[in-house]
């Protein structure tokens, strides 16, 4: 009879690897893998436990741009700027957002877009939209750049103008 088991001869840490990730691939259960693959249940438990306390990679994030670098950032090496800084710079250069640091804009360009935003017919949050900026930070700089308006006030005597004694209404008894 050729039924007989066979003696387990003890195999190594790439023997159990290679079923271990055969096994993750596969839709069966640990026991079912172990019957069909005439696996010892316990041994390839604990190969299993001992590649999940493995320290993981971590997965590689994508990142995706929105839209394609500007003209200025998408220049090579090989490729002349001298086309680029015989004219002067009319827009601000908004520096881009960077996880968990804030964006410092110089006082020329909160200036340059305020005005921008002042223009008669400009819509503030379409102009906050083009430079990336939120609308509140928009208004908070208008009104930190705006010259201050004084008006005049002349303060009167309400009686001596009138030439009368204040009536008092609801009078007190």
């Amino acid at each position: 009879m050729t039924s007989e088991k066979r003696p387990w001869v003890r195999q190594g840490e790439a023997f159990w690897r290679a079923h271990h990730e055969a096994w993750e691939r596969s839709d069966l259960n640990q026991r079912e893998y172990c019957e069909v693959h005439d696996l010892p249940r316990k041994a390839f438990e604990n190969w299993r436990q001992k590649f999940r306390t493995e320290p993981q990679p971590p997965e590689r994030k994508l990142l995706y741009r929105r839209r394609p670098l500007s003209h200025r950032l998408s220049h090579t090496l090989s490729h002349s700027l001298g086309h680029m800084t015989s004219e002067p710079v009319s827009r601000p250069i908004v520096p881009s957002p960077r996880e968990g640091h804030r964006r410092k804009f110089s006082e020329a360009d909160k200036r340059q877009i305020v005005d921008e935003a002042s223009q008669p017919g400009a819509n503030l949050s379409a102009v906050a939209r083009q430079y990336g900026i939120a609308v509140r930070v928009l208004f908070r700089w208008k009104q930190e750049l705006a010259p201050p308006v004084f008006v005049s006030v002349q303060v009167t005597d309400a009686a001596a103008s009138s030439g009368a004694a204040p009536a008092i209404e609801g009078g007190l008894s």
